[in-house]
């Protein structure tokens, strides 16, 4: 288990009671067993309080932690039959966006997200999830192909933003997410859209101009990141935790705002604690998400899509 500085203290308690464990485990170990109930229930509680009202900063440390499940987790635990596409038909392929066709609770569907990968080898591969032009124009190709087929489209934004070097630029970043994003709008079939980590910026909206916006409990979506947004306004990237605070980045708060739709429960203490149950609910949500789509005309689904854009920030401010 990998611990966020806030949670020093229930490190603590946890490294206590894995010695304790290993001592009742020996041989000739004494009986503990109220001690060690104790403890857990202990470390429990301050699980629960400490996770009760998270400030945005620290949303922001939870929505990065190294094993929060990525998209490629939940290709494996809610999807069936997923066979990946790959290439813009432009100029290449973009590791850094992953989709493909996938069944999805009976229901055959098109599904893209960021991977960012884990090991040092799979960031390196995935451009640590930040996505170059091919890669949205991979995403319009993914979309053309589900309104030819009548296919729902779900998405699973994870990016700290869009690949910001000179090749991107070259190849015309700007452009390409904009496709996306008009291509997002302009979509006939159903999609969904649910923030899983970090929603950072135009290389989020890329893939998430959708009917449904769902987030998860302690993901992070915003126009640009705390440093980001620190560095511009205060012109210190120290102060992130500041603009974290003052952007107003997590769940509850896009949900007033209406930016998003839903907001997916966690296991307590983040999803990387139970990402098999934290995916089960994130499964459920797409599910009734979907279903409230189901049945809609083409001009419906783009009429609810645009009044859904015209709604953000009209009311909860």
């Amino acid at each position: 288990m990998t611990y966020l500085d806030f949670e020093k203290p229930i490190a603590e308690l946890d490294a206590k009671i894995s010695e304790l464990e290993a001592l009742a485990a020996s041989k000739d170990g004494p009986s503990i067993k109220d001690e060690l109930t104790k403890l857990k229930a202990k470390s429990t509680k301050q699980l629960k309080d400490l996770y009760k009202d998270l400030s945005a900063w620290r949303k922001t440390q939870v929505a990065r932690h190294p094993d929060r499940p990525h998209f490629s987790d939940f290709i494996e635990n809610i999807f069936e039959d997923f066979e990946e596409l790959a290439g813009d038909r432009v100029y290449g392929n973009d590791d850094a966006i992953v989709g493909g066709l996938a069944r999805f609770k009976g229901r055959p569907v098109v599904i893209m997200g960021h991977e960012k990968g884990r090991t040092i080898e799979k960031r390196l591969k995935h451009n640590f999830g930040m996505a170059h032009p091919e890669g949205y124009r991979k995403a319009v190709r993914l979309m053309d192909l589900a309104e030819k087929f009548d296919l729902p489209v779900l998405s699973f934004p994870d990016t700290q933003g869009a690949y910001p070097g000179k090749g991107g630029e070259e190849r015309g970043q700007a452009e390409a997410i904009a496709r996306g994003t008009q291509r997002g709008l302009s979509l006939g079939v159903p999609f969904v859209t649910l923030i899983i980590g970090e929603g950072m910026s135009g290389g989020a909206i890329g893939i998430a101009a959708a009917n449904k916006v769902l987030m998860m409990e302690h993901a992070i979506y915003s126009v640009i990141s705390p440093e980001g947004c620190a560095s511009i306004l205060y012109r210190d990237a120290g102060k992130a935790k500041d603009a974290a605070e003052a952007m107003k980045i997590t769940a509850p708060d896009l949900l007033k705002t209406k930016v998003i739709d839903d907001v997916v429960k966690e296991p307590v203490g983040g999803a990387h604690r139970d990402p098999k149950r934290a995916m089960a609910n994130a499964a459920k949500a797409l599910d009734a998400a979907l279903k409230e789509l189901e049945g809609m005309s083409p001009a419906e689904l783009r009429t609810q899509r645009k009044e859904r854009f015209y709604a953000i920030g009209r009311e909860g401010l």
